[in-house]
């Protein structure tokens, strides 16, 4: 069997954080540590730190009062985790997998072409040329699809969005590989990929939001076609 894919290392500080706050008996109201105690604390990045924190806003269990500091809004029991456990187990979920797909990549594509590095574009391209070595071995490119839409979201430089979409990263790998599967849809995918980083490379902002927004409503209309929607 395959070995099970790593968490991202600000998932598993989000399980330390967690760990912690049950370990210290914080309650809802209570203040945590400062940031720079908490790296030190968890031995990790103040920038790990940050993520987790993040994560942990978004599911409501953690507020953030600059100047103030950190407080437990809620313990982590009270909630069903993260937004991608229990939602997205079968292919029946597809559809609304796009929907947010739609809703967030062309948005980060326009983020991208705004704020790229050039650290940025090169992640990029390294993504597409193993995406289009994949291709050339047979294969249906799903590495290099995953990193280029991985290195896209972190060229947006948007540390909510960049942590939204690695919550929902099974989903949408999994309405990649539904795609992908399809004969001649690998070699279609890489020159859209092509497109829109021509367009973020160019920071050309409505080309890059417009070519990604063509290439995601692909995966729902080849989604409806599956379905017999049309």
């Amino acid at each position: 069997m395959p070995s099970a894919k790593p968490r991202p290392l600000y998932e598993r500080v989000v399980g330390r954080l967690e760990a912690l706050i049950r370990a210290e008996e914080l309650r809802p109201g209570d203040r945590l540590m400062t940031e720079r105690e908490l790296a030190a604390k968890l031995g990790v990045s103040r920038t790990s730190i940050r993520q987790a924190l993040t994560a942990l806003r978004v599911r409501g269990i953690v507020e953030v009062r600059h100047g103030d500091g950190i407080y437990l809004v809620r313990e982590s029991s009270d909630l069903v985790g993260s937004l991608a456990e229990g939602l997205i187990e079968s292919h029946k979920h597809l559809p609304a997998i796009n929907e947010v797909r739609e809703a967030v990549e062309p948005k980060a594509a326009r983020l991208a072409a705004r704020r790229r590095s050039d650290d940025d574009v090169a992640a990029m391209r390294a993504a597409l040329a193993t995406m289009r070595e994949e291709i050339a071995a047979g294969q249906a490119g799903l590495a290099g699809d995953a990193a280029f839409h991985r290195a896209l979201v972190a060229a947006a430089h948007n540390e909510v969005l960049s942590t939204v979409y690695e919550q929902l990263t099974p989903g949408l790998d999994q309405s990649s590989q539904a795609s992908l599967v399809r004969p001649g849809q690998p070699e279609r995918s890489l020159r859209e990929h092509e497109r829109v980083l021509d367009a973020i490379a160019g920071q050309d902002e409505e080309g890059a939001e417009l070519a990604m927004r063509l290439h995601v409503r692909e995966f729902s209309d080849l989604e409806m076609v599956d379905r017999g929607d049309r």
